[in-house]
């Protein structure tokens, strides 16, 4: 990859990672740990792709059960998450939805993550340009969304 294509991606608030580009017919590709190929660059796969590296790397959580551009359905329609993780027994345990980090963190984002979740029904959601992130605890369904300081670490053992 060309100097000039790698200073065009923006700096995140996410620690670097050991991260492999090449050029290819398609553009700048980056090789995807979890999906084991490589997937074209995009913004918003840029934070992606730190985001899973900060979740393996710095919270404990097992590549083996993170998944990438999961398929799920919402109202008979096909939606994609952006990562899901699982725990131990096969449960959602974090839903999370990358945006590019240009992206405000708003709240028809926060939306989107937690209309996803109704049917992920991950333990977290969390929401990421790169930069920050919101975090929180889905309650009941009557009650609200308690919000978290930090993302949660992967538990040792199943909740």
């Amino acid at each position: 990859m060309e100097k000039a294509d790698y200073e065009k991606l923006k700096k995140l608030g996410l620690p670097a990672f050991d991260i492999k580009l090449k050029k290819s017919d398609r553009g700048v590709e980056v090789f995807d740990i979890i999906r084991k190929k490589y997937i074209l660059l995009t913004p918003e796969e840029w934070v992606r792709q730190h985001f899973v590296h900060f979740l393996i790397t710095r919270l404990n959580y097992p590549k083996s059960l993170i998944r990438v551009e999961s398929g799920h359905k919402y109202n008979a329609l096909r939606k994609r998450s952006d990562i899901i993780v699982y725990d131990r027994t096969g449960n959602a345990f974090l839903l999370a939805e990358c945006k590019s980090a240009s992206e405000k963190l708003n709240e028809s984002a926060l939306y989107q993550v937690a209309t996803y979740n109704h049917s992920v029904n991950a333990q977290y959601v969390a929401l990421t340009n790169g930069i920050g992130f919101i975090c929180g605890k889905p309650g009941q369904p009557d009650s609200a969304m308690e919000w978290l300081k930090e993302l949660p670490y992967f538990p040792d053992e199943p909740e």
